[in-house]
């Protein structure tokens, strides 16, 4: 069957698809001077040929989206551990969440929005189980084997422990998401292929690291609320869930007083929350950036500053929401259990494996020879999902773990 002839039109001439020249030509047209261009991307470590119809940002992206390590985080602990109940985050929400604040924040700013996605997408896909006390937990174990770091494991990650092609390891992601992937690690830790280490990340890996705490504090208050550790009445002390409160009162006059749905209410201020946030996030970063007027993404790179930040007033609010959130989630007993949890798990099922590397894939039996046994071993009980490390642990251990063994 015959094409229709074109839609006519008054503009210049369509392209049959939106490809990638028409994309990265729209980038060079609209994104301000700062923002990083896809087609001047620094390329992969092993070439490949462009995508007929994808930016190599939106390509990593998918490629992010489609790997194993990606699905796993439906199944990892945030904050709590999941079976506390269906609603709690966990990292694979967490992680959408902050695509959802970057993308946000990114168009705004007329920054590259596919590479902010790619960036929030993947920047936790490094993180063993049971959050970050799982992290402290391996750190322990690997101590003298150079310990654990979940921003240098999202690398290997990408780099060497996904499997997508034959032609080469890992998932052979752009230089520039590589690179950004690492921002907090130390110079010590930072890798010779990226020196010389620039001053500071590219805007739009700056705006991920805003919109990852931005999507936590948001995300925690609400957590922590439906768990009990802490009631809407000890938020009063906040200045940032009060000025959100008095906002949700004058759009919904007598909502707050008058309803008895403790969830719609809790989710409409943590709504307005975020929304203040965000709004103070890209004004603030606006304006800085037009005062400032990078000249390009190198010049970014080199300033002794970040550009993107919240106001003086509302960092204020975001420090004090931050340690109240510290005192009354992070330390509350009920989650300090969960580090003897992580503890007892990963350290039983690291000496397990460390002295019967037999019970693990046979990828990973061949990846000891190349890494070492506690590297490789590091690697597997990084890649694995809360329930899953429970299960080896019984398996290999015979015994369920004490935390478990106390709830019946």
């Amino acid at each position: 069957m015959a094409c229709p002839p074109p839609h006519p039109h008054n503009g210049p001439t369509l392209p049959h698809f939106f490809d990638r020249r028409s994309k990265e030509a729209r980038e060079r047209e609209i994104l301000a001077p700062w923002a990083m261009q896809s087609s001047r991307s620094r390329g992969r470590r092993h070439p490949e040929e462009e995508d007929d119809l994808r930016t190599v940002w939106e390509r990593d992206r998918d490629r992010v989206v489609h790997s194993l390590a990606f699905r796993r985080l439906m199944y990892k602990t945030q904050v709590f551990v999941n079976w506390e109940g269906d609603h709690y985050r966990t990292r694979l929400s967490h992680s959408l969440e902050v695509a959802q604040v970057a993308r946000s924040m990114g168009s705004a700013l007329f920054l590259n929005e596919p590479l902010c996605e790619a960036l929030a997408l993947a920047h936790d896909i490094g993180h063993p189980p049971f959050g970050h006390r799982g992290e402290q937990a391996l750190d322990r174990l690997m101590e003298g084997h150079d310990g654990f770091r979940h921003n240098a494991q999202v690398l290997r990650v990408v780099d060497q422990l996904e499997r997508r092609s034959p032609a080469y390891p890992g998932l052979n992601l752009t230089r520039e998401v590589r690179e950004s992937l690492l921002k907090h690690e130390s110079d010590a830790d930072w890798p010779a292929e990226f020196r010389p280490r620039p001053a500071r990340p590219c805007l739009e890996a700056q705006v991920v690291d805003l919109a990852d705490s931005t999507a936590y504090h948001v995300h925690d208050v609400e957590d922590g609320l439906r768990s009990g550790v802490f009631r809407e009445e000890d938020l009063a002390e906040v200045e940032l869930w009060r000025g959100a409160r008095e906002a949700v009162a004058l759009r919904h006059p007598g909502f707050l007083e008058g309803t008895s749905d403790a969830q719609l209410r809790v989710k409409r201020i943590a709504n307005e929350l975020l929304k203040i946030c965000i709004n103070d996030l890209i004004t603030t970063s606006h304006e800085r950036l037009t005062r400032e007027a990078p000249a390009s993404p190198e010049d970014v790179k080199r300033r002794k500053e970040t550009l993107i930040s919240h106001s003086a007033a509302l960092e204020a609010e975001v420090g004090e929401l931050q340690r109240f959130l510290y005192q009354r989630v992070y330390k509350h007993p009920r989650l300090l259990e969960l580090s003897g949890h992580a503890d007892e798990v990963l350290a039983g099922l690291f000496r397990a494996l460390v002295e019967r590397p037999q019970e693990m894939p046979p990828w990973y039996r061949r990846w000891v020879e190349e890494v070492g046994r506690e590297r490789a071993v590091c690697d597997y009980l990084a890649g694995m999902t809360d329930r899953f490390a429970e299960q080896e642990f019984e398996r290999l251990t015979g015994h369920l773990p004490a935390w478990k063994r106390a709830r019946g």
